[in-house]
């Protein structure tokens, strides 16, 4: 399977890789917000964190984490690789090689929260609004 994380700063594949990945799975999000986000992806999120993907079986960039000092930041992975492992080796990763013990999740997502409980989180606090002041209900997690 996955033989390999890599430091990956290539924002265009991965702000692609995000795009794909919100659209799937954020139904609760606005496309226009989507598109705020998207936008501010890769200039302002992403150049301030630390980026691993990993590549799918065809050698393609299908899943990325974002690492921010103690926090994951992000973690998405392309619809067409969801489900085959590639969110849990990086959530591994995070955890074992960076020391990782925290996750922020929107509370809509209810696929992300499972996944992270799964992996032993719990919910530690809660935020009515994202950190854009955007009304998209933020759970911070802890294990």
């Amino acid at each position: 399977m996955i033989k390999h994380i890599e430091l990956c700063r290539d924002y265009d594949v991965l702000t692609n890789i995000w795009t794909a990945s919100v659209m799937a799975t954020h139904d609760f999000i606005s496309e226009n917000d989507i598109e705020f986000y998207r936008q501010k992806i890769p200039h302002d999120y992403m150049p301030n964190i630390e980026l691993y993907a990993v590549r799918n079986s065809n050698g393609e960039l299908c899943a990325f984490i974002g690492l921010n000092k103690d926090i994951i930041e992000m973690l998405f992975v392309h619809p067409d690789d969801m489900g085959k492992g590639y969110g849990s080796l990086l959530l591994q990763f995070a955890k074992e090689s960076k020391g990782i013990r925290k996750v922020d999740v929107n509370e809509q997502n209810h696929p992300a929260v499972r996944f992270y409980m799964r992996h032993g989180f719990s919910i530690i606090g809660r935020d009515a609004f994202d950190g854009e002041g955007k009304p998209y209900p933020i759970l911070h997690l802890g294990l």
